[in-house]
């Protein structure tokens, strides 16, 4: 099950490498600072005497833009000793996306956390709040705000100049499509494009939504289309919307909607292009980043509350400004921001209450349309590889228990299909329908239904160990496959799960890219998403595929990275923020 520390979006290896060690220098600097004052902090106290031999180890989720000055803080923390009963508190900190803890606090039974938190710091109230709706148990009837950022219109510094020139002010009337707007298409001095984070995974996602509701107002056509609109193009997650604002494929004029901090930390590195962070003429939102104790045990409910104060005190309210986010009150700004991103404190937008928050997320659950998708496994020879030396378990194995677990994600809403592929495995062809793309919920051939189908085909999935990999022809042919039959009412998707290599017989990579720009349909968008497993996978060539259709490359280097990133992968395609549970067949 996830750890928590893996980070799933696409990026090249060298700049995830970049950015691994400027958040090791970064988080090493913060917690050297705050650490520093604790110590200070420490030695003038009096009776603060704890027992080591026996800690109370409080474990804390925290949302992955928060994480780096939460985990600095929780070094400082730990060096002060502070005692429950005797016993010193020592906090560790995990990163961890709302929406897995949101689901292990209510209960549910897939796509969770190994164990509860005593402590969680989401990305926006409005998970709080969702989840105190939702039954979860044993939270504290109160929050610590740690640190505030403001949502921005981030785009390119060119098209920030044009815009300038042009005397475009961003808008949230941006957000939907031009034909609500009361044109066909965008002006030249418009956004062509304004992508949102998914609203399913992120508190930027959903204040977006609240937004747009505020504009919309009764008017269910034009929140309807926004909600198409946006579930469509979503990403995943910041960073991969602001390499999509830094370098623009198919769309010319891309803007992007994201935390201030997310622009801050995009800049930071040196082998980004700059991005500018613009603020909506109607006022913005802030996202606040709470802290709420979540454990029902006395002891570690005492420790994870002491750990929320600490998150309150001056060096770490410091340090989170040193990671661009503004303090708890808002009133002071990210250290160091430059000349793209304002230091004013933004007009917030005073309609944009909880209440029309929490309504907002309710509006998208609603309105989303389901999931139409087909799913391809490789079955080449690539992935009969082991797992990892010393084990039988090969790639496929684990890809393959993977899928299991998210079978038990999909809603009955779903239509779904799944096909194996390799170089000649069928007579003619280099794919075999194992279920045909349909409701999930009836029969695909008999009176057997297509859930309980899944699971009795995925457990028969073998790989062929003399098989080459025709994954750029299977994957040309399962686009054509769902665009045939594209269904306006559904989100139409192509989810791959392969080792990511293909063996250069069929089309070719740039013949396959020049396709699929040719019969991408921007008014019927299917997306292709692709989760690789291995360390030969051929990650720029996967990026630049799925990168054409406003799609997703999802990458696991590590055998335990496989079961993370496909339910990441999954949850941006299914319900939203939770599914309904559903049993799945056994």
């Amino acid at each position: 099950m996830p750890s928590g520390r893996h980070r799933v979006a696409s990026l090249t290896v060298e700049r995830r490498r970049s950015r691994a060690r400027q958040r090791v220098v970064v988080s090493g600097a913060l917690a050297v600072l705050v650490a520093g004052v604790s110590v200070a902090v420490f030695l003038n106290r009096s009776g603060g005497t704890c027992s080591a031999r026996d800690p109370i180890l409080v474990s804390v989720a925290a949302a992955v833009d928060i994480a780096p000055p939460v985990m600095a803080a929780a070094d400082g923390f730990n060096a002060t000793h502070t005692p429950v009963e005797g016993r010193c508190v020592f906090v560790q900190v995990a990163e961890q996306p709302p929406a897995p803890v949101l689901r292990t606090l209510i209960g549910d039974r897939a796509g969770i956390l190994p164990q509860r938190p005593d402590g969680w710091i989401a990305d926006s109230s409005a998970w709080i709040r969702l989840a105190r709706k939702q039954g979860a148990q044993d939270i504290a009837s109160d929050e610590t705000v740690v640190a505030t950022s403001p949502l921005v219109f981030a785009t390119s510094r060119a098209l920030a100049q044009r815009f300038a020139a042009g005397r475009t002010e961003m808008s949230w009337d941006m957000v939907f499509p031009a034909t609500v707007r009361g044109r066909l298409e965008p002006t030249e001095q418009e956004p062509d494009i304004v992508r949102i984070p998914d609203p399913s995974v992120s508190g930027a996602g959903i204040a977006t939504v609240a937004a747009a509701r505020d504009i919309a107002g009764p008017d269910s056509k034009a929140l309807t289309a926004f909600v198409r609109m946006a579930q469509a193009g979503s990403a995943p997650d910041y960073r991969t919307m602001l390499a999509a604002a830094e370098a623009p494929g198919f769309w010319k004029r891309p803007v992007v909607v994201v935390p201030e901090q997310s622009v801050w930390q995009h800049n930071r590195s040196a082998l980004a292009s700059p991005l500018v962070a613009l603020q909506p003429k109607e006022g913005t939102i802030n996202l606040d980043y709470p802290y709420v104790v979540t454990s029902s045990d006395p002891l570690h409910a005492a420790g994870s509350r002491l750990f929320g104060g600490w998150l309150r005190s001056a060096p770490v309210q410091e340090a989170v400004r040193h990671e661009g986010f503004r303090t708890a009150d808002g009133k002071e700004p990210p250290f160091s921001p430059g000349v793209d991103i304002p230091t004013i404190a933004p007009r917030p937008r005073p309609s944009i209450t909880p209440e029309v928050i929490d309504e907002a997320l309710q509006a998208w659950s609603r309105l989303a349309p389901p999931s139409r998708i087909l799913v391809l496994a490789d079955v080449s020879k690539e992935t009969t590889e082991p797992i990892h030396s010393g084990t039988k378990e090969t790639r496929l194995d684990v890809a393959i228990k993977a899928a299991k677990i998210g079978l038990q994600l999909f809603p009955n809403e779903t239509v779904i299909g799944v096909w194996d592929f390799a170089r000649d495995i069928a007579a003619g062809k280099d794919y075999r329908e194992l279920v045909s793309l349909g409701s999930i919920v009836k029969p695909d051939q008999g009176d057997e239904i297509r859930r309980t189908a899944l699971v009795r085909v995925t457990d028969s999935i073998r790989p062929f160990p003399s098989k080459d990999s025709s994954l750029y022809d299977s994957i040309l042919t399962g686009f054509e496959r769902v665009t045939k039959d594209f269904d306006p009412l559904m989100n139409n998707s192509l989810l791959l799960l392969t080792a990511g290599q293909d063996d250069g017989r069929g089309i070719s990579r740039s013949a396959l890219v020049e396709k699929l720009r040719q019969e991408w349909n921007p008014d019927k968008p299917v997306q292709i998403i692709v989760v690789a497993f291995g360390k030969a996978a051929d990650e720029k060539a996967l990026d630049e595929i799925t990168s054409v259709t406003n799609g997703q490359l999802y990458v696991a280097q590590q055998p335990g990275q496989i079961i993370d990133v496909f339910l990441a992968a999954l949850a941006r395609r299914l319900c939203n923020p939770t599914c309904p549970r559903t049993t799945a067949a056994q």
